[in-house]
């Protein structure tokens, strides 16, 4: 009996008898139960789930931000606010130790090597268009990964008259990487994307134009520029790929709005239907019927020139405190559209807090309303920066870096900055070009308690006065010393400065009143 158990098992396992379900067959997996039998779960590669589809993604993400949705636009445009805000700004922070710099020679590098990315960067000659300077580059290439799934850099070199530098930035819209119509069968091409065999990207085939574009005010045959992904003799890169993946062996960017293009959309429609039967419970309109009109039958009293389809003799036209005249026999029903729903706002609450865990927003942020307590409205600013530095960091690393190191390249190759033994070796070329980016700060509900709490992080070492000021007004320490001290000797020339009142020693013994604790966050000495 024992033998013939074990025989059974394996016959159906191995063939013969079908095996019995087990594991994930009971749950996830099953394919009998009546809330999974319908689930249409198919998936495939990379390639069919995401490449496939990217075209329809981009074409109604960004229907959504142009007024598909509301919500969708608010939350990309939070988005871009939060991560970039009005530019991150770069604080170059070499590795003075292994270059052999005194602090002193170090930071008068740093300074320099700042005032030569300012050069280049505050200007609308870094832009090969010649229309923004950096600063809105970052938002521009920022907004478009958000909306498009993925943004593509360029950076050729095109010498202008009166500008040091040669580097120029070139965005390249996500729909111009796209295949040539002539395929070149040897070649490996998915959407624009030319891979090797390893699945490393080779080259980019990018079109001069929007491949959809079918005249207008310029009008140029279609043509396809393949280039190269990095240099053959230097290895630099010639194009940059903003994306980011969510998929091994993905290709292409997916939108953010994609997992809500749905439920966003359904939303929006929601709200228009919302809308207008608001407005036409709005209308006081009076029907008059009467066996001898006196005017012509159907004829409102809106003025002509304030109806909307005139034209339409089948038209009645509704408006505020009119009148409609009915021929004999003829009676108007209206409906009550009984607006505005009471749960409408309730229900549409819930819609966008789900859409809000789906996009990393809490619902606070999201629809820009904090009504509940201090420490709630604190919790939600702070899940939500988690996201918005965690992107920064990203958009840091794939865009603003690499941009940042070829301006210093340049300004070395050309002598504008002293960088010995830079071209010698990978890991002191990667000293030299080290900094760090800020921007737009996280923001307080109440200054006072973050002003102490950065006081303490600075007095125990936790942090540093020159990340603390960059975190909390978004500000430059060094600056701030600089200035600071400026105005102390014109306050002390013209008699402002009094050297009498110290600080008061409190408690805590770093200098700075004690702040009592509650949890509607009005502290109080």
């Amino acid at each position: 009996m024992m033998f013939g158990g074990v025989k059974k098992r394996l016959k159906s396992i191995f063939g013969g008898e079908k095996p019995r379900a087990s594991g994930y067959s009971h749950h996830g997996a099953n394919t009998h139960k009546k809330a999974l039998i319908g689930w249409d779960s198919t998936s495939f590669g990379a390639h069919e789930d995401i490449d496939r589809n990217i075209s329809k993604l981009r074409e109604r993400s960004r229907d959504l931000y142009m007024g598909g949705a509301l919500v969708a636009s608010g939350a990309l445009k939070t988005m871009r606010t939060n991560v970039v805000g009005a530019g991150l700004t770069v604080k170059p922070s070499i590795q003075a130790e292994t270059l052999g710099l005194s602090s002193d020679d170090a930071d008068e590098w740093q300074r320099l090597a700042r005032a030569e990315f300012e050069l280049w960067a505050d200007t609308v000659d870094c832009d090969a268009a010649r229309q923004n300077d950096f600063a809105d580059l970052q938002q521009l290439a920022f907004l478009a990964w958000l909306m498009e799934g993925d943004v593509f850099v360029a950076m050729p070199h095109i010498p202008r008259a009166g500008n040091p530098y040669d580097l120029r930035v070139l965005l390249i819209e996500a729909d111009r990487v796209c295949n040539p119509p002539l395929l070149d069968p040897s070649r490996e091409i998915c959407q624009g994307i030319e891979l090797g065999g390893y699945g490393e990207v080779v080259a980019y085939h990018i079109c001069n134009q929007h491949p959809s574009y079918n005249g207008g005010c310029i009008v140029k045959k279609k043509e396809w520029k393949r280039v190269e992904a990095f240099g053959k003799q230097t290895g630099r890169r010639n194009i940059l790929h903003i994306m980011d993946a969510e998929r091994i062996g993905q290709a292409r960017g997916v939108p953010v709005l994609a997992p809500i293009i749905e439920a966003a959309r359904q939303l929006g429609r929601y709200t228009e239907a919302e809308l207008v039967a608001a407005v036409i419970a709005g209308m006081f309109t009076v029907f008059l019927s009467t066996e001898n009109p006196d005017g012509p039958v159907g004829e409102g009293s809106v003025p002509l020139d304030e109806q909307i389809d005139s034209d339409d003799e089948s038209t009645v036209e509704l408006g505020n405190g009119t009148t409609v005249t009915l021929g004999p026999n003829e009676k108007a029903t209206v409906a009550n559209p009984g607006r505005p729903y009471s749960g409408f706002e309730m229900f549409t609450n819930a819609i966008c807090r789900q859409m809000g865990t789906a996009l990393e927003l809490p619902y606070e942020v999201l629809v820009k309303q904090f009504t509940a307590s201090y420490s709630a409205s604190r919790a939600a600013l702070l899940e939500a920066w988690k996201m918005f530095k965690m992107r920064r960091a990203w958009f840091v690393k794939d865009f603003c870096q690499p941009v940042y190191e070829e301006v210093m390249t340049e300004a070395i190759a050309k002598g504008r900055l002293s960088a010995p033994g830079f071209w010698s070796a990978p890991e002191i070329r990667k000293a030299w070009l080290r900094a760090e980016w800020y921007g737009p700060t996280q923001g307080q509900i109440d200054p006072l308690k973050e002003v102490n709490a950065a006081k303490i992080r600075v007095a125990e070492g936790f942090s540093t006065r020159a990340r603390e000021t960059s975190e909390l007004t978004g500000g430059d320490y060094e600056s701030n010393v600089r200035q600071l001290a400026h105005e102390e000797k014109l306050m002390e020339a013209a008699g402002l400065l009094d050297r009498g009142d110290d600080a008061l020693e409190t408690e805590t013994g770093i200098g700075f009143p004690a702040v009592l604790d509650d949890e509607s966050g009005s502290g109080e000495e």
